[in-house]
């Protein structure tokens, strides 16, 4: 029979024509069917695998070379040091995304609270990563998706944040009379004709979370024009979008009356986050 490491070096060879990381994904693959961790994978790399445990890397693999994403197959991701449940009903969450969170933190000062909205929280990674940072903020996250609203309720749970709840509500539309002093979404962004929706991870993961109209800006451009109706005043609306619409979102901000405007660059040096500050005509009248 053979042993763990040649199933892992014969697992990393079939899954090269799909992955960028095969050993990578060939290491959680085999931890998840053996129910262990990578390190146990390291620590008995001489013993045969059971046959049970065969048959469940087996299964797996087959989807990896199909491309699902190992997200998906192993349940689970991380983000921004939480360990969440995912499921296909949600975008998988990314190392690029951190950087929304970390701009939202550093406008929530952590000696007095305040409330904080995510919208599209898909999984709850964002709302539940500044909910966890941030105990004396009040944070709700929403979303249309019924069953992303589950999973991301069933993330709360396990990783006890009681300071967030969920919304189904497609937008700011169940929200009528509230108010946050932070706002941040990672919306659909890209175009309907972008060629990376046929590519790697994101043929499986739910398109209304990816595609949006006009060229990737139709939610963008309606979450600034709708955001100010939401925000207290000197509040703050923080949005993700792709490496190449930083421009045209400032100048969606702009024509909406924000101040403060700023981009943010990604772990790759792109244009990734943008912000602003809403400012109510009557303040912005009297300076």
């Amino acid at each position: 029979m053979m042993a763990i490491d040649h199933w892992l070096a014969r697992a990393a060879a079939r899954l090269g024509a799909v992955s960028e990381t095969p050993r990578l994904d060939a290491e959680l693959l085999l931890a998840h069917a053996c129910r262990q961790s990578r390190t146990w994978l390291y620590t008995w790399g001489d013993r045969p695998l059971a046959a049970d445990q065969q048959e469940r890397f087996e299964t797996l693999l087959q989807a990896r070379q199909a491309g699902e994403p190992v997200a998906y197959l192993l349940g689970r991701r991380e983000f921004f040091g939480l360990e969440l449940e995912l499921t296909p009903a949600a975008l998988i969450p990314r190392p690029d995304t951190e950087l929304l969170v970390e701009q939202a933190l550093a406008l929530m000062p952590a000696d007095h609270g305040g409330q904080v909205l995510d919208l599209g929280t898909g999984s709850g990674a964002i709302a539940l990563a500044l909910a966890t940072a941030r105990a004396d903020w009040q944070c709700t996250g929403v979303d249309l998706s019924v069953a992303a609203l589950e999973l991301a309720a069933r993330n709360a749970r396990r990783l006890g944040a009681a300071n967030v709840r969920f919304l189904q509500s497609d937008y700011f539309e169940a929200l009528t009379g509230e108010r946050y002093g932070i706002i941040v979404s990672n919306p659909p962004y890209l175009s309907d004709s972008d060629p990376h929706l046929g590519q790697g991870d994101l043929r499986f993961e739910p398109r209304s979370a990816l595609v949006a109209g006009d060229n990737g800006l139709a939610d963008l451009a309606r979450l600034i024009r709708q955001a100010p109706g939401y925000l207290q005043a000197g509040g703050h609306l923080l949005l993700e979008h792709g490496m190449a619409q930083g421009a045209g979102v400032r100048a969606l901000f702009r024509q909406a009356g924000y101040d403060m405007i700023a981009t943010h660059e990604d772990l790759g040096g792109r244009p990734r986050v943008t912000l602003g500050r809403y400012r109510p005509v009557d303040e912005v009248s009297q300076r």
